[in-house]
C-alpha cells in the first residue's frame, strides 16, 4: 500500500541526505494548501525529495516538494486514483486508479505516465512483495486480490488470488517482504489476513476480526513482524503478529484513530480524527507514551481545528520530516511539513529574581523539561543581555541536575533591565529550547536640570537655555525638546549633545509662544534616565494707533489725539493671528484726578490679525472730558492659552467742538 521506506538500493542516498540535514539548522514546520477535493495516499520518494498525494475527485496526482510547495499536477484522467506504492529504488510511483480498472506507472525521475498495467475491477490499493506487485481489487461483494509480475516481459497479471473479502481490501507489505497483510476499509468488525507470497501466489497464513471497527489506516512494521492498524474503534491503534495476527500491543492516542506512518527506524506516527485533542502522536518504537505530539489549529469557520485525513501521514525516508494531509470544515486542503518530529519537544523555565543591586551576587534558577528525560550532566549555554553588553555576553555554563533543574551565580555588572537566556541545544532524541528572564537591576539617580522655569519673554526673543547633568557612568549626551503650546505645533528636538566638561548643554530659542522645555538624559548602565523641565512664557506683539484725529500733541503729560465732535475715533489693533483669538478692548474716562474704567469689550481678530473699533455715540456730550483706551491679549480669555497675558500701550484722546 503506500507510506514506503527506501531499501538497500538507495541506503548510501539517504545516509548523505541525512548527513546534510544533520549539519543544517533546524526548520520550523510548515504548511501548503493542497489543491485537491478529497485525498486517497500520500508516498514521500526521498530520492528526488517529493511528496505524491492522490486526488480521486479530481482524478489527478499532485507531487509537491519537501517543503510542500506544489510544482507538478500528475494527469487529470486517472479518475479515481486512491493507493500509491514507490519502487524500492524509488524509481516508479504505481497508482491504484479505480474508475479505469487499472494501475497507472509513473517514472518519478519525470513524473510522467509510463505504462498502464490493466488489472481487476476498482483496484483501491497496491503493495510490493515477494517479487509482485499486489492489488486490492473488486466492488460490493466482489473483492479480491490480485498480482502483477513485474518481472515478466508480459507483466502478467493474476486476478482471484482470495475471493473472500466483501470489497476491495487495503494492502500493505515490509519493503523486501514475503508477507503481504490485507485489511478490509470500513467494515465492522474490521478483518485482517496476513499471506506468505514467497511463492508468487498468495497463500493465506491467518485472519483475525479483531481489528477495531470502521478501519482508516494500516501499515506493516519496517521488520516485518508487525502490522500497526488505526480503526475508528477502539481509541488507540493496535498491532497484531503478521505470522499469526494476535496482538502484540497498542498505541495509545485518542478517539477515532485514522492514520499510521512508520519511519524506517521503527518510530510509529499514530493519527487521529479528532477536533479538540491532538492530532498526531509520536511514539518510539514498542513505546507506551508520545515523545511529541502536535494538535493542528483551525483555518476554517468551525470551532474544532483542522482534521487528519485518512491515511494521511507519511514519513520521508530519513526520518528527518513527518508530512501530514489535513483539511478544514470548509473543504480547503493543506500539507503540513512537520521537521524532526522523533525529537522530543522541550521547554526551558528560566526564573531570576525580580529585582537586584548592581554589582552583588544573584542566583538564577531553572528547568529543562521533555518527555524524553533530559540526562543529568547536560551543559546549557547562558547568556547576558544588558546594557553594556546589548548583543549578549556568554557566561560559564550552567549544568542540568538528574531531575533537570540548573541554578548559576552571576554579578550583573550593569544596572537595568538585565536579561538572562538559557539554551539547550538538543540532541538526537530531544529538540533545541530555550527560554529567559528577566531581572531589574539597580541603578544611581542622575541629576539633571534646565533653567529658566516660569520667566516671561517678549515676543520673538532670542533666549538661551542651559542644561546642567551631573555624574554618570558612560553616557553624557543629552537631549533638549522643545514643546510649544499649541495643538498645532509639535513637540520638537531642538539639540543633541554631548555636555561640556563641567556638564552643560545650551540652545538657543526664538520664542513666540509659551515653551516647555525638556532636557532628557537616557540614562547608562550606572545611572538612570532622567528629564527636567523648564516652562517659560512669551508674551505677544500689541500694536494699536488711532485715526481720524485732527491733531495729536503732548498734553497733561502723555500724547493726546484730538477729535472733532463729529468724527469718530477708529482703534486699529495688529497681534500675532491664532484661531479664534481676540484682543480685550479697555476704555477709561478721567474725572476728579482718577482714571475710571468703562466695560471691556473683546473683538476677534481678522486672520491678518488685525482688528479695528468704532468709538461712536454722541461726541458732543464728550467735549473736555479725557479719555484713553488699551487692547491686550489675555490667556484664557483672548480665546487660546498659547501666550503669556500681554497689555497693550494705553492711548489718550479728547474731543474738541
Amino acid at each position: 500500500m503506500r507510506k514506503r521506506s527506501l531499501t538497500a538500493a538507495t541506503t548510501l542516498v539517504v545516509l548523505f541526505s541525512s548527513a546534510a540535514l544533520a549539519a543544517a539548522p533546524a526548520f520550523a514546520d510548515s504548511t501548503q494548501p493542497l489543491p485537491v477535493r478529497q485525498t486517497g495516499d500520500i508516498v514521500v520518494d526521498g530520492v528526488h525529495r517529493q511528496v505524491f498525494v492522490s486526488d480521486p475527485l479530481n482524478g489527478k496526482i499532485v507531487v509537491t516538494d519537501y517543503a510542500g510547495k506544489v510544482v507538478k499536477q500528475l494527469d487529470t484522467r486517472l479518475s479515481g486514483v486512491q493507493g500509491l506504492e514507490l519502487s524500492a529504488d524509488s524509481s516508479t510511483l504505481y497508482a491504484a486508479v479505480q474508475d479505469l480498472d487499472a494501475v497507472a506507472v509513473i517514472d518519478t525521475a519525470t513524473d510522467t505516465e509510463t505504462t498502464r498495467y490493466e488489472v481487476g475491477d476498482k483496484p483501491l490499493s497496491v503493495a510490493l512483495a515477494g517479487g509482485k506487485l499486489w492489488f486490492g481489487y473488486g466492488g460490493a461483494a466482489a473483492g479480491n486480490i490480485g498480482s502483477v509480475d513485474l518481472t515478466a516481459e508480459d507483466h502478467k497479471v493474476t486476478l482471484g488470488q482470495d475471493a473472500d473479502w466483501y470489497s476491495a481490501p487495503v494492502l500493505d507489505a515490509a519493503p523486501g517482504s514475503n508477507t503481504l497483510v490485507a485489511g478490509a476499509v470500513g467494515q465492522s468488525p474490521v478483518e485482517l489476513a496476513s499471506y506468505d507470497v514467497s511463492s508468487g501466489t498468495a497463500t493465506k497464513v491467518a485472519s483475525t476480526r479483531e481489528a477495531g471497527d470502521n478501519l482508516g489506516d494500516l501499515q506493516v512494521t519496517p521488520d516485518g513482524k508487525d502490522v500497526v492498524v488505526a480503526s475508528g474503534a477502539p481509541y488507540y491503534q493496535q498491532v497484531f503478529r503478521t505470522s499469526d495476527l494476535n496482538e502484540d500491543g497498542k498505541y495509545v492516542t485518542d478517539a477515532y484513530p485514522n492514520s499510521v506512518a512508520i519511519a524506517p527506524d521503527g518510530t510509529l506516527a499514530a493519527g487521529i480524527d479528532g477536533s479538540y485533542d491532538p492530532d498526531v502522536y509520536i511514539f518510539r518504537s514498542g513505546a507506551g507514551e508520545p515523545v511529541r505530539t502536535y494538535d493542528f489549529p483551525n483555518t476554517g469557520t468551525s470551532s474544532g481545528s483542522d482534521l487528519l485525513a485518512r491515511a494521511g501521514l507519511a514519513w520521508a525516508p530519513d526520518g528527518s520530516r513527518l508530512f501530514a494531509v489535513t483539511s478544514n470544515n470548509q473543504g480547503a486542503f493543506s500539507l503540513r511539513v512537520l521537521n524532526a518530529p522523533t525529537k522530543a519537544v522541550s521547554t526551558v523555565t528560566v526564573d531570576a529574581p525580580a529585582t537586584a543591586t548592581r554589582a552583588k551576587k544573584l542566583t538564577v534558577k531553572g528547568k529543562v523539561a521533555s518527555r524524553a528525560a533530559v540526562p543529568a550532566g547536560t551543559r546549557l549555554t547562558v547568556t547576558r543581555t544588558d546594557l553594556e553588553s546589548p548583543k549578549g555576553k556568554p557566561l560559564a555554563a550552567a549544568v542540568t541536575k538528574a531531575d533537570g533543574t540548573f541554578s548559576f551565580t552571576d554579578t550583573p555588572p550593569s544596572g537595568g533591565k538585565v536579561k538572562y537566556t538559557v539554551a539547550y541545544a538538543g540532541d538526537a532524541d530531544h529538540a533545541a529550547a530555550s527560554g529567559s528572564d528577566s531581572v531589574e537591576v539597580s541603578r544611581a539617580k542622575a541629576t539633571l536640570s534646565v533653567d529658566n522655569n516660569g520667566k516671561v519673554y517678549a515676543y520673538g526673543k532670542d533666549v538661551k537655555f542651559t542644561a546642567h547633568l551631573g555624574k554618570t557612568y558612560s553616557n553624557r549626551t543629552v537631549e533638549i525638546w522643545a514643546d510649544p503650546f499649541g495643538s498645532d505645533k509639535p513637540n520638537k528636538r531642538v539639540k543633541s549633545g554631548k555636555v561640556n566638561s563641567d556638564g552643560y548643554l545650551s540652545v538657543t530659542l526664538d520664542l513666540k509662544r509659551d515653551t516647555k522645555v525638556t532636557a532628557k538624559f537616557a540614562g547608562d548602565s550606572r545611572y538612570q534616565p532622567a528629564s527636567a523641565a523648564s516652562t517659560v512664557g512669551a508674551k505677544v506683539s500689541i500694536s494699536t494707533s488711532l485715526s481720524n484725529h485732527y491733531k495729536a500733541k503732548s498734553a497733561w503729560g502723555h500724547t493726546y489725539y484730538f477729535f472733532h465732535k463729529n468724527k469718530n475715533p477708529l482703534v486699529t489693533t495688529k497681534m500675532p493671528w491664532y484661531p479664534d483669538r481676540a484682543q480685550k478692548f479697555e476704555f477709561e474716562v478721567y474725572y476728579q484726578g482718577r482714571w475710571y474704567p468703562g466695560d471691556p469689550s473683546y473683538f476677534k481678530l481678522g486672520s491678518d490679525g488685525i482688528s479695528r473699533v468704532s468709538i461712536t455715540g454722541n461726541h458732543s456730550q464728550d467735549v473736555g472730558w479725557r479719555f484713553r483706551v488699551r487692547s491686550s491679549y489675555i490667556n484664557a480669555s483672548s480665546g487660546d492659552t498659547v501666550n503669556s497675558t500681554t497689555h497693550g500701550a494705553w492711548k489718550y484722546l479728547t474731543f474738541t467742538k
